[in-house]
């Protein structure tokens, strides 16, 4: 299984679109951490760009996130790639937390964008 979070400094960005850069942990069917990878984060709006396809190519199924608009989400989840918003802090933290079953998804969306993105 392959996870990914938006990062900027080794801690979640709290807007998906907007990230760094995001990571990717390997995890194995133990859920131990295998191996981390960075992918370069593309320009502009998150749910505009191609990065859910880039992710899919890359073998990720998960996404941990701080807040993420529904037109964001719904691109995610159209690749197969499952969405738990309301996470923070370091990305290795909230993986490791996520895989031990103490992170769930906060439903929360994150709706004072007006780029038009929430409205897919």
């Amino acid at each position: 299984m392959k996870i990914a979070l938006p990062t900027q400094n080794d801690k979640i960005d709290p807007h998906f679109g907007h990230c760094e850069y995001y990571t990717v942990f390997a995890v194995s069917d133990e859920k131990k951490i295998l191996s981390q990878e960075i992918i370069k984060s593309p320009a502009g709006c998150g749910c505009k760009s191609n990065i859910a396809q880039v992710l899919k190519q890359n073998g990720v199924t998960v996404m941990l996130a701080g807040n993420m608009g529904d037109g964001a989400v719904n691109v995610l989840s159209s690749q197969g790639i499952q969405v738990v918003r309301g996470c923070s802090g370091d990305v290795k933290k909230v993986t490791e937390n996520w895989l031990s079953g103490s992170i769930l998804d906060s439903g929360v969306g994150c709706h004072e964008h007006e780029h038009g993105c929430d409205n897919h």
